[in-house]
């Protein structure tokens, strides 16, 4: 799906819905962020790889997401949901660097600390989650189960329980505080599956949902979300890329094998995000309370699977005339495969 943010805070446009102001495309044909050509170039390390990754984005002034730097935030916490998976345990750094105190919502707490390995995190248990989050500045959920497998029975409930439940366990947790020691704001992720599936057209924060599967997970999820008694943020993510994991870290080692290709038809759509580009929107909606409802946290150029895969291989001077056939995606995924 062609999915494009028309959602403007205090101002900034986050991205141009018409033009795609803000930044330049290049990087072989895809609008690309300073993130993910940094992240290729990591990915790479022969002279000619080198110079390929070079041809990148640069940010226009006032660029809306540049909120990496680290900044005073003295006595300030956080509670954060899904703090180990690859927005998580970003965020989770990024917090910590600019001085936040971060207490870690977590089923398992010593799981969590062995995949975190950062000092000075503090971890709570589902009994604990209302007295980690009493008295925090913001809660952030990014709690759920991965999508990107095959699809059966049970683990498409467990999809919608880790979401769904989660969600109504901190939002229950919040809402059972006194007023006083409510967060600012919840920030809780969805995804732009709850638009649907479609190869032609247009979404924005304001179009309706879908009528699968993933549209109704994410209808419920944000549903869960915005009943808590505290301003709200709702960010739908496309793809997220990362090297450290998520669909770059899987497409990277096919390139290298000189296997890699477009998935199925190569025309479907890729909103695609960086991970440093949603850790940004996050960082920004935490201290920035004009930031408020359902914001899509996608770059502004969305591209076809067939444009991805050609940029990726090019810049790996690898061949991306591969194609991953419709059987295989139904066979490898089963009913996942309508994602794709």
């Amino acid at each position: 799906m062609h999915v494009i943010c028309q959602r403007s805070v205090a101002g900034n446009r986050l991205v141009s819905a018409t033009q795609g102001q803000g930044l330049r495309p290049v990087f072989g044909g895809l609008g690309c962020s300073r993130n993910l050509r940094a992240d290729f170039q990591k990915q790479n390390h022969t002279r000619r790889e080198k110079k390929a990754a070079a041809i990148f984005v640069r940010a226009e002034a006032g660029k809306a997401l540049s909120v990496l730097a680290s900044s005073s935030v003295g006595g300030k916490t956080v509670a954060v949901a899904g703090a180990t998976g690859l927005i998580g345990s970003r965020l989770v750094e990024i917090l910590v660097q600019q001085g936040y105190s971060v207490r870690v919502l977590t089923r398992n707490p010593a799981a969590a600390k062995s995949k975190l390995n950062i000092e000075g995190l503090q971890y709570a248990s589902p009994t604990q989650w209302k007295a980690a989050i009493a008295g925090s500045t913001a809660v952030i959920n990014l709690a759920g189960e991965p999508i990107a497998t095959r699809w059966s029975a049970e683990l498409k409930a467990e999809i919608k329980r880790s979401r769904v439940q989660v969600t109504k366990r901190v939002v229950d947790a919040i809402n059972s505080l006194p007023e006083g020691d409510r967060p600012e704001v919840l920030i809780n992720a969805s995804a732009v599956g709850f638009y649907g599936t479609s190869e032609s057209a247009t979404f924005n924060e304001s179009s309706s949902s879908g009528n699968d599967y993933l549209a109704e997970v994410c209808r419920e999820w944000e549903d869960a979300a915005l009943k808590a008694s505290c301003r709200v943020v709702i960010l739908r993510t496309g793809i997220v890329l990362a090297r450290e994991g998520g669909a770059l870290a899987k497409m990277v080692p096919v390139f290298s094998m000189f296997a890699g290709g477009p998935l199925g038809s190569g025309k479907q759509w890729f909103s695609w995000i960086h991970r440093d580009d949603v850790v940004g929107m996050i960082m920004n909606a935490i201290g920035d309370s004009s930031w408020e409802g359902v914001f899509n946290a996608t770059a502004p150029k969305p591209v076809r699977m067939g444009e991805l895969c050609s940029a990726l291989g090019e810049v790996m001077s690898r061949p991306s005339f591969v194609p991953v056939p419709d059987f295989a995606l139904k066979t490898l995924l089963g009913e996942g495969a309508q994602m794709l």
